[in-house]
């Protein structure tokens, strides 16, 4: 008897939601240790989320409708013909993909299981989990249209390297066999989740007339505010907590001339700190204004996008590991590569 009630108490708490967990048990250590900063954390949380609200609604009502009228199947079309022109449909068709870095595992698995080549894949790879039409939205409600554009071509610019780096990399025999043949034995090709690559259906633009069409619109409504509200939520109190704790001379030290070393520590950083793309937006905007360089929190963004902890486990688990580290390479470089360029040209 003991043990049901403890086991139904077990699976109890691996339901909850762990990042609104999270919130509430910083807010109960605020509100026991500093009860001032509770209130003042609560407002700011409060403030940002009303702030960015119309950026958020927009952006979860692009994401719903993607889902709903079947844009996603539209992938397949972006693996066809010759190589050179897969590499750069895919660059383009990842940066507005609705897919996150370990949501697009499965996809990269049915490519490969179907024999798509890994230079084409590996634009896509990369270029997706950096940008998509709903991140956009909200970069521009928290770092700025110029911010936003310029993480969107470098997103582009890195998933091209990517494409043709591997391309050249096959060319001059360096590993070739792991390139051939990518995946790790037992990796399957993607489960059910690959199944807009190996059985595309067609997009119904207009998608209203059909009932389970707009019940699939608002249930994705419903879970993608979730999802991004919690975790802007948490941004934003954290956000409220490193600008009393973090000194901004600490930030200027370490990331506030722009430099390469400077750039290159940001995109490093990223990698352990990174913990999603839509809480890392307002975390940035916060070190920015505490006097970190653009150029630097854009390389945190960049390479914390596909070199994260979860995504590199979610690609080490899937790809052979000369295709592991190119794409780590890939990222890294190009990461750094924009992070140079924005200080230099904004």
């Amino acid at each position: 008897m003991t043990s049901t009630v403890f086991n139904r108490f077990n699976r109890s708490v691996q339901q909850l939601d762990k990042v609104f967990i999270t919130i509430v048990l910083i807010f109960l250590a605020l509100a026991i240790l500093v009860p001032p900063q509770f209130s003042g954390s609560l407002g700011f949380l409060v403030s940002g989320l009303v702030q960015v609200s119309p950026f958020l609604l927009l952006s979860i009502g692009i994401a719903a409708y993607a889902q709903a009228s079947g844009a996603d199947n539209l992938i397949a079309k972006a693996f066809q013909g010759r190589i050179s022109v897969m590499i750069v449909v895919a660059s383009l068709f990842g940066a507005l993909s609705p897919f996150c870095s370990c949501g697009v595992i499965p996809l990269i698995a049915a490519l490969l299981s179907v024999g798509v080549p890994v230079s084409a894949v590996m634009a896509f790879w990369l270029s997706s989990p950096l940008m998509d039409p709903s991140m956009f939205i909200l970069t521009v409600g928290t770092l700025g249209l110029q911010f936003a554009i310029a993480k969107t071509l470098a997103t582009i610019a890195i998933g091209l390297l990517g494409g043709f780096g591997t391309l050249a990399l096959m060319n001059s025999g360096v590993s070739t066999v792991a390139f051939r043949n990518p995946l790790r034995e037992g990796a399957g090709n993607g489960g059910c989740g690959g199944s807009r690559v190996r059985n595309p259906k067609p997009v119904v633009w207009k998608f209203w007339p059909e009932a389970e069409r707009r019940q699939k619109f608002w249930q994705g409504a419903r879970n993608n505010g979730w999802f991004l509200g919690k975790w802007l939520a948490l941004a934003f109190l954290l956000e409220s907590l490193m600008l009393v704790y973090v000194p901004n001379a600490w930030i200027q030290t370490i990331a506030g001339d722009g430099s390469l070393l400077s750039v290159v520590g940001a995109a490093l950083v990223g990698i352990p700190a990174y913990l999603n793309g839509y809480a890392a937006l307002p975390l940035v905007a916060g070190l920015v204004n505490q006097g970190m360089a653009p150029g630097a929190g854009m390389a945190f963004l960049l390479a914390g996008g596909a070199t994260s902890i979860p995504a590199m486990i979610a690609v080490f688990a899937l790809a052979r590991r000369p295709v592991f580290l190119a794409y780590l390479g890939f990222a890294f470089i190009g990461s750094v590569t924009a992070g140079l360029a924005y200080s230099v040209m904004f």
